[in-house]
Parts: C-alpha cells; sequence; structure tokens
C-alpha cells in the first residue's frame, strides 16, 4: 500500500523527526518511503540555519523532494510547486513507496493533496505591471486597485506590491473580483491520511525560544549575511522568511541582536498560530500530541486503517 500520509500542524513540533522514524518503520515492513517538503521556505537554497532544514547526512538516507530548488532571488508561486510537488508523490507511489508530506505551509499541503486550481498568469502583464510598480511604486497600484476590486484592496496592504500586483493580474485576466478567482478545494487527489503534530502552548513557547536560542548559536546570522550577497534583499518570497527578515534588520542597523532574537520568537509565534487555525479547519486532520509516546505505531495504525469519513480533530 502506497497511500501518502502527511504530517502537518505548528512549526517547531517534530515533524521532521516523526517523519525519518517512519519513514524507517515502513522500510522495515517492505515498502519504504519517500519526503515531500511541503515548508515554502525550505524550498531555498542556503536557508538552511533558519528554516531547520535536516542536512543530507541527517536524513538516514531517506529520499527527500522539493529541497533547495529555488534560488533566493527567485519567487516561490504555490501553482509551480504544486506541479512538482504532485510529480513527486506520483513517481513515489508508481515505485511503490509511500510518500510523506511534511511540511507546515498549509496552502502547499493542500496544493499537492486536493483539486486545487490556480488563476492563470500572463507573463507580458505581469512584466508590465511590475514595471508600473517599479516607477509608480505600491500607492498608486493599490489605488488602481480600489477602483477595480475594492474588496481586495480592503483586504491587501497598500506597501505590498507584490499582492497588488498579483491581484491586478488576476483581475485583468479573469473580469472577475480577486477573491472570486482565488483557489478552492475541489476533491481529494489521494486517499491521504494527515495526521496534525502539535503541543502544549506553554511547552512549543518555550521550544520555539530553544530553537531560535539554538538558530543563533549554530550560525543564523552569518548563513543571512552569505545570503545577502546573493541577493536575499531583493528576493520576495525569501527575505519575509521568520528569523531572516529580522536578521537582515539587525545587519542593516536597524535593530541589534537582542532585539533580533526578541521579535523572531514573537514572529515564530504569531506563525504557529496561523498554523494552527489553518490545520484546525480541515476535518481530516488526525490530531496527535507530538509529546506522546509510539507515535509511530499510532499513525501507522491509523495509515493501515482502510479509508473512513473525516474525523474532526
Amino acid at each position: 500500500m502506497t497511500r501518502p500520509i502527511a504530517l502537518v500542524g505548528p512549526t517547531a513540533t517534530g515533524k521532521s523527526d516523526l517523519a525519518l522514524d517512519l519513514a524507517e518503520a515502513l522500510a522495515a515492513r517492505g515498502p519504504g518511503a519517500e519526503v515531500v517538503n511541503a515548508d515554502a521556505m525550505q524550498l531555498y537554497r542556503g536557508m538552511d540555519i533558519g528554516t531547520a532544514k535536516l542536512p543530507p547526512d541527517a536524513r538516514r538516507g531517506v529520499p527527500h523532494h522539493l529541497l533547495d530548488v529555488l534560488d533566493v532571488t527567485e519567487t516561490a508561486t504555490v501553482a509551480a510547486y504544486q506541479r512538482d510537488a504532485r510529480a513527486a508523490v506520483d513517481a513515489a507511489r508508481a515505485g511503490g513507496r509511500v510518500p510523506l508530506v511534511v511540511g507546515g505551509s498549509g496552502l502547499y499541503v493542500q496544493a499537492v493533496l486536493d483539486d486545487l486550481r490556480f488563476p492563470g498568469t500572463d507573463p507580458a502583464l505581469r512584466a508590465r505591471l511590475d514595471a508600473e510598480l517599479a516607477v509608480a511604486g505600491p500607492a498608486a497600484l493599490h489605488a488602481r486597485l480600489a477602483d477595480r476590486d475594492p474588496d481586495a484592496a480592503r483586504d491587501i496592504l497598500a506597501s505590498n506590491g507584490r499582492r497588488i500586483v498579483r491581484a491586478l493580474e488576476v483581475v485583468e485576466l479573469t473580469g472577475q473580483s480577486f477573491a472570486a478567482s482565488l483557489p478552492r478545494p475541489g476533491a481529494p487527489r489521494h486517499d491521504a491520511l494527515l495526521v496534525g503534530l502539535d503541543r502544549d502552548t506553554a511547552v512549543l513557547d518555550a521550544r520555539i525560544e530553544t530553537r531560535v536560542d539554538a538558530m543563533l548559536a549554530a550560525g543564523l546570522v552569518d548563513e543571512v549575511r552569505a545570503l545577502a550577497a546573493r541577493g536575499l534583499r531583493g528576493g520576495a518570497t525569501a527575505s519575509r522568511a521568520v528569523g531572516y527578515r529580522e536578521v537582515l534588520e539587525h545587519l542593516d542597523g536597524a535593530i541589534d541582536l537582542d532585539e533580533a532574537r526578541r521579535r523572531t520568537v514573537v514572529a515564530t509565534r504569531r506563525l504557529v498560530r496561523r498554523q494552527r487555525s489553518w490545520f484546525r479547519r480541515d476535518d481530516r486532520v488526525h490530531w496527535l500530541d507530538a509529546a506522546a509516546p509510539d507515535l509511530v505505531a499510532t499513525v501507522l495504525a491509523a495509515w493501515g486503517d482502510e479509508p473512513q469519513e473525516p474525523a474532526t480533530g
């Protein structure tokens, strides 16, 4: 059986370690497993310490896909990720192995597992809008969006040039409001088992502080400095990653390192709240306490069951 397993939920709960334990258990059973990354920031080469990316020598020989596929100057898109991640999942299943979709980027997980379709893009139109953004600035384009799609303008910050450009592109391409054109999930593509890992809030808060300190001790500042030399500040997606954004501010002299640490901890806790909110809406997710014993046995028992009606979690 090659039924996919998705390990989802907040950051710092132990999803990557559990994935490796599951892969080893599945290899002992015969099929083996492959990990498909579903963390948007782990797509980027060189963003290792701050994303808690497992280094190759810590992956226990388990194949990993969709890691280190973008430069920090490139923009990550869910549509491109969907294409490549689906191909990895399908190839693993065709080879008789179990795909383990692992990460906390909710829309990315959904894009792999469900029939999620995205509005198209037009390179010429996008280039024209990007050029206008560079010349006129985001406020001018936001005013145009307010005229054409007031609801979208209310939801998008006037300073967020990338989202303003995308909204205008979609409105011009589809003739619909931006909200009406947003992707909506259809039927599941796989009979996947979705497992959500979480921990007591106080425990997770402490783990986050410990992890941020460990990242700084491991050389996060040097990592960000090296990436800045490769164009990180100009990366529309990578430059906004938690930890990287705050360390860039420190390197620019805007804040000291203690403040960068504090802001990173706060931003990570906010990310956790957003991840919980996203995944708790999906009643297919089987929630487990990440501190519980025998997680591997619990997941494999659920995985071996016949697919059932979605259960509340």
